[in-house]
């Protein structure tokens, strides 16, 4: 990767909207050029999609909760479960398996408490859990889908 596919990248992550000319003169490329540089990062999995991000607020999605979860085994039904549970739960927005004290991290986006519970209650349906704490954002610092680049 050089430095004209991070320019490229860089672009498309701000905004996926551009077109191919635009792109093309803000990486100092002409089109075809640059046409064929995202066509490669898109076949190299480099660009995994386009999509439009919307605002949590304008949809009344007010609340942002973390789940940390504890497993209440450690085989693969039960992960094989979990996964397909929690991947049928749209407010469930990000999944992480992690090191340490919790074995997975949730965020859940969500428009209320009560919303919340609903959701609460629709995942600890889905198997057994040794444990299952939750923690509220107060305020969002900061939010970017943009990746950095500087080593790539």
């Amino acid at each position: 990767m050089d430095l004209f596919d991070k320019r490229i990248l860089k672009q498309i992550q701000r905004d996926s909207s551009l077109s191919i000319g635009d792109i093309a003169s803000n990486a100092g490329l002409s089109q075809t050029p640059c046409w064929r540089r995202i066509r490669k990062l898109e076949e190299a999995g480099v660009i995994e999609r386009r999509v439009a991000l919307l605002s949590p607020a304008a949809l009344n999605l007010n609340l942002t909760a973390f789940m940390s979860v504890k497993a209440g085994r450690h085989d693969e039904a039960w992960f094989a479960d979990f996964t397909v549970g929690v991947k049928g739960i749209e407010e469930i927005v990000e999944l992480y398996r992690m090191s340490g004290d919790i074995d997975y991290l949730l965020k859940v986006v969500v428009t209320d408490m009560a919303h919340f519970d609903q959701v609460y209650k629709r995942l600890i349906a889905v198997v057994d859990f040794s444990d299952v704490t939750s923690t509220f954002a107060m305020e969002e610092i900061k939010r970017t889908t943009e990746l950095p680049l500087v080593s790539a």
